[in-house]
């Protein structure tokens, strides 16, 4: 975070809303401070207005395992990528909602699973340069004894599985490509890092 400027050294001129839908482009004229001094010359932007989302990695300590679901991402066209992608749990924020509201709420309609306990994991920008999105990662603590299956709401044609996987698969599929969005990459990472404590918490020993 820069020590230097804030909210207070960016002008915006003008805020044109381009499309509203499920999202919402604006395109905002503004100013920004420099670094040398002075204000920049005026600056077009188009910016996709999401608003704040959570993501939950769901683990279970004791069994060592992770809950991951899969589905369909329309934005995902290469040839070398499927756009059925393995993921961790995610949704937006609503009106009225914390980000641990959705995690739990998103845990139980995307996967099915309880969440018993929250941990923060991290919050960032997804992609700063077009998008005010900041997501909030969670690590939701969960029994994957019975749980998988196929979930999601169809009122939001979602068609999600999901599906119970070793950590240490996990971390091979990060390690040979197969994981290959940030959220779950970040998640992932933070679980490789903190495995053996949470497993420690719960009374195990590695």
């Amino acid at each position: 975070m820069s020590m230097d400027f804030s909210h207070q050294d960016v002008k915006i001129l003008t805020r044109t809303v381009n499309y509203a839908g499920f999202l919402r482009l604006e395109t905002r004229i503004l100013q920004h401070a420099m670094f040398a001094g002075g204000m920049s010359p005026e600056i077009r932007r188009e910016i996709l207005v999401r608003g704040d989302a959570v993501g939950v990695l769901p683990y279970d300590p004791i069994r060592d395992e992770v809950l991951l679901i899969e589905q369909f991402r329309p934005g995902v066209c290469k040839a070398e990528h499927s756009p059925w992608m393995l993921e961790i749990v995610a949704g937006l924020v609503e009106d009225g909602e914390s980000f641990e509201d959705v995690a739990i709420r998103e845990s139980e309609e995307e996967a099915g699973c309880e969440v018993t306990s929250l941990e923060p994991i991290v919050g960032y920008y997804s992609s700063p340069g077009f998008t005010d999105e900041f997501l909030m990662l969670f690590y939701g603590q969960i029994d994957t004894s019975k749980a998988g299956g196929v979930f999601g709401l169809a009122t939001e044609h979602e068609d999600i599985r999901a599906a119970v996987y070793s950590a240490q698969s996990c971390f091979e599929r990060l390690a040979n490509g197969q994981i290959i969005n940030a959220s779950t990459v970040i998640a992932l990472q933070w679980l490789q890092l903190n495995r053996q404590r949470l497993r420690r918490e719960v009374g195990l020993d590695d």
